[in-house]
């Protein structure tokens, strides 16, 4: 049998360097004292074929919400959970992972996510003895994918794009993901936090698939996005 793998440096560090130098965005997303709805999030990553993987999601389309969205697997607490029980909960329920085969290595400042008046904690975990990944609720999930973060940070894979509440953030294109919004906003800073981030074009700028905006126009009742 082959022994557990060892979580890397980079990611057993990354929670201490995020929080000596905290990036602006975790204050401008601040949650209330006391958010409406708590939900956590797993960012899930393994040993891969070309180094370490990060796990992610693609949202079913039928979905009221953020259909169609890549995201880290996760969702709302259940009463009485804690952040990390429900970001264990939630992945073994989307995607078959096991929560007796993680090591939750730490967690990053809570984020609140306006539209839907939620704080969410992301969750560090790795996946040690990792298996197969599944879809287990076509309803919630419709791919799941470990993306290299090899890919991740290749600059060719990096751009600026504006969403359509006019926020400008960054995105990633990988294994026909459009990664935008808060999933790429919290790969970027894990990266940076890392130290893993490579040099790439700032300057270069992506339309948001029609598909995005569309459900934001039907959110909006018919408001077309911000030109800002």
């Amino acid at each position: 049998m082959t022994a557990p793998s060892v979580p890397p440096s980079w990611l057993l560090e990354a929670e201490d360097a995020l929080r000596a130098d905290l990036p602006g965005w975790f204050t401008q997303f601040a949650p209330p004292s006391d958010p409406p709805r708590r939900s956590a999030v797993l960012m899930l990553v393994a040993e891969g074929e070309r180094g370490h993987d990060i796990v992610l999601t693609e949202r079913s389309g039928s979905l009221r919400s953020h259909a169609s969205q890549v995201s880290f697997p996760g969702g709302k607490l259940d009463p009485g959970e804690t952040p990390v029980d429900a970001a264990l909960r939630e992945t073994w329920e989307e995607v078959g992972v096991e929560p007796v085969g993680v090591d939750v290595i730490g967690s990053f400042p809570d984020l609140w996510l306006g539209p839907s008046e939620n704080a969410v904690t992301p969750v560090l975990g790795w996946w040690r003895d990792p298996g197969p990944l599944r879809v287990v609720d076509p309803g919630e999930v419709a791919r799941v994918e470990r993306i290299p973060v090899a890919d991740l940070v290749d600059p060719a894979n990096r751009f600026m794009v504006k969403g359509p509440s006019g926020y400008v953030g960054p995105g990633f294109e990988v294994a026909d993901l459009f990664v935008w919004g808060f999933t790429a906003q919290l790969l970027t800073v894990l990266l940076d936090a890392a130290g893993l981030t490579q040099p790439w074009d700032e300057g270069v700028r992506r339309r948001l698939p029609w598909r995005f905006v569309r459900q934001y126009v039907m959110r909006s009742g018919g408001r077309r996005p911000t030109s800002r």
